[in-house]
């Protein structure tokens, strides 16, 4: 597919498509981040340690603004 294929069809994405687009970022974002904090916490009592829940935390929340960039460089 040409640039010139892939900018028409962004075109022809109406404004609900991209409203969409964006609100499920209300859910990836909180979702990524609350992920990485149960795994955290899962290593935690595997491992018997209490720290590693801010490392899952971190690693949650780095995913969510991936997700944020991707999503916002793809609809520009």
């Amino acid at each position: 597919m040409s640039t010139d294929d892939q900018k028409n069809d962004q075109d022809k994405k109406t404004p609900w498509v991209q409203m969409a687009n964006y609100a499920q970022l209300a859910i990836v974002f909180p979702a990524a981040t609350l992920i990485g904090w149960f795994i955290g916490s899962a290593f935690d009592r595997w491992l018997h340690t209490s720290w590693l829940y801010i490392v899952g935390l971190i690693v949650g929340i780095i995913a969510g603004f991936v997700e944020l960039i991707r999503t916002a460089s793809a609809n520009k």
